[in-house]
């Protein structure tokens, strides 16, 4: 039961019968229906009369006037207020309230499903880290946020792909092959000196140089690298990816595709594509104007280029398409990619890229509006960079990474759930700090542990029934028929409203795109369950422990409550591919919760 989506629907009817005309335009799509900020303004508030007055200019208060009257009427609805300039400010009655407890029973894992998807093709591009190196921590927050946003997606009725993009051709695959034959040539004893500047310097390449020359032993020793390049080049990339893709899984990604940059261009994708534009008119030779700045883009070139209109759709300059060399620039592959997308039937092409990538948004846009004709939009969520600390202090190099910390040692150290829950603390587009001694602080300044103590207590108060209270005869298959009106603490009463936003909560992020909603959401539900179980383990109240022997209706109500805090925060840590724990070795240690 979602009584935001009860109620909209409820509303939508009431405008039907007062405005006919203005239901009937299905031009409503502005009208809300939230959560207001300050309790004090109600439970839920709505922006109708705003919406319906300025379609039919209207005053918004003689609209509000009209629909109270039939707000009054909904049987959740116990109070109703009109406040200027026209906003509706409701108050449900409390078992309204209550009754969703019994759905979020019910309902387990499914709790907070929604349709607002309607199926819609979405594909999320995220991580495609070039196959040059292991990944690192900015990586992470890309693969963190990309795969919580697809799986927020997922439960908000979308149909989702999960994409990585193998940046496996152009000159940075050139100098991964250049700079493993180096380590090759180590294997075999070769004293290669320094690594010359421009190369990848990590000892990670030589597990690559040493794996060839097992192989092939001193084959490639005094070749051409004519001949040697692309052996070294394809057997690199594969040593590379199969690592990210064993760290991603080790993370808890599984991605549904790998595509190929190499693969789009020799099998012609790119041409294909760009023909495509040619047909549309939307591609010249011309000459750009030189950039501003002292350092121009890898695309310009003082000379007559073949060219994207793509000012046209709204971009700064026209975009070059081909080198000098005659090869096709990244905007090209990048916009076969996205055609290619496309034709396999995504309609939404999201990306999740890192903070380097911000300038590239605007001109893959107008690409991909033009070659899909406005059938498909691309859209772009940036990832602010990750700065790794150990008690506040910048964390040091890794020597095997040479440049970078490794995801594989931060996983090693505080694991992937603690990983993945502290990228997705803040915005996806805010710096973020990352202590590697904070984010194993057992209080409730760390969200990882607060969240997770928060389940484990759910569970403990199960084991702690079974073990002191056999008699009571108490188990899960009972929690439907509790007499919910016995819930009557503020506390009791401030939970239950929150978990019943659940339903809204999941929709307002996936509309909004913002996976770090749900990380926001649970840190709240985790207090007010704290601070309900301390309220419950204090002499004064104790009234309000969750288990009351000699009151099973009580006792019950009150287990129903724990048992849907623990749904809607497994709920909401699946959606950010984090493993809920049942029991914590510090859960009855004295801590600074």
């Amino acid at each position: 039961m979602d009584l935001f989506r009860v109620f909209y629907h409820q509303l939508m009817k009431s405008i039907a019968l007062i405005w006919p005309q203005a239901y009937q335009s299905g031009d409503l799509g502005a009208v809300q229906v939230e959560q207001p900020r300050d309790s004090k303004f109600g439970d839920l508030s709505t922006n109708a009369a705003l919406i319906i007055g300025k379609k039919l200019r209207l005053p918004p208060i003689e609209v509000a006037n009209k629909l109270i009257q039939h707000i009054k009427t909904y049987d959740d609805v116990a109070a109703v207020e009109v406040v200027a300039p026209g906003f509706l400010n409701c108050r449900l009655h409390e078992q309204s309230w209550r009754q969703v407890l019994h759905h979020i029973i019910k309902s387990d894992m499914n709790y907070g499903d929604s349709q607002i998807g309607q199926g819609q093709h979405i594909n999320v591009e995220y991580v495609s880290a070039n196959p040059t190196g292991p990944l690192h921590l900015a990586h992470a927050r890309g693969a963190v946020v990309g795969d919580a946003l697809a799986s927020l997606l997922l439960k908000a009725g979308y149909h989702v792909t999960k994409e990585y993009y193998i940046n496996d051709a152009g000159a940075q695959v050139d100098v991964l092959a250049n700079s493993s034959y180096l380590r090759y040539q180590e294997a075999l004893g070769v004293d290669i000196g320094e690594i010359p500047s421009g190369y990848y310097p990590g000892e990670y390449l030589k597990d690559v140089g040493a794996a060839i020359a097992k192989k092939d032993g001193r084959r490639w020793l005094n070749q051409s690298p004519k001949d040697w390049v692309p052996v070294f080049r394809q057997y690199a990339v594969q040593m590379m990816m199969q690592n990210i893709k064993t760290d991603l899984l080790e993370l808890g990604i599984k991605h549904d595709l790998f595509s190929s940059e190499k693969a789009l261009i020799d099998t012609g994708g790119v041409d294909q594509a760009i023909a495509e534009l040619e047909k549309m008119g939307l591609i010249y030779t011309g000459i750009l104007e030189a950039p501003k700045g002292t350092k121009a883009p890898e695309d310009w070139e003082p000379r007559p280029q073949m060219l994207f209109r793509s000012t046209s759709f709204g971009d700064d300059v026209d975009r070059p398409l081909r080198k000098s060399d005659g090869s096709w620039t990244y905007f090209a592959t990048d916009i076969a990619y996205q055609f290619s997308k496309f034709r396999r039937g995504d309609k939404v092409l999201i990306n999740v890229w890192g903070a380097d990538h911000a300038g590239y948004v605007k001109r893959l846009q107008a690409a991909v509006a033009a070659i899909t004709a406005n059938q498909a939009r691309f859209e772009a969520r940036i990832c602010q960079m990750v700065r790794l600390l150990r008690d506040g202090q910048p964390v040091k190099m890794s020597k095997r990474a040479g440049t970078f910390v490794t995801l594989r040692e931060v996983m090693d150290e505080v694991g992937r759930d603690v990983v993945r829950f502290i990228m997705l603390t803040r915005k996806n587009d805010a710096p973020l700090d990352f202590d590697l001694t904070k984010v194993i602080d057992q209080s409730r300044d760390n969200p990882v542990y607060y969240v997770q103590y928060a389940h484990a207590r759910t569970c403990s108060v199960w084991r702690r029934l079974k073990k002191d209270f056999p008699q009571l005869l108490i188990d899960e298959r009972d929690l439907p028929k509790a007499q919910f009106n016995r819930l009557t603490d503020e506390a009791e009463m401030t939970l239950i409203k929150m978990l019943g936003t659940w339903p809204k909560v999941v929709e307002s992020a996936a509309q909004a795109q913002e996976p770090h909603r749900i990380a926001y959401y649970l840190y709240e539900v985790a207090h007010l369950f704290h601070v309900l179980y301390t309220k419950g383990k204090g002499k004064d109240e104790s009234n309000l422990r969750f288990i009351v022997p000699e009151q099973t209706d009580v006792t019950l109500a009150r287990l129903a409550l724990v048992h849907s805090v623990g749904i809607v925060i497994r709920c909401g840590l699946k959606i950010m591919g984090v493993e809920p724990v049942t029991e914590m070795q510090y859960e009855s240690s004295t801590t600074s919760l």
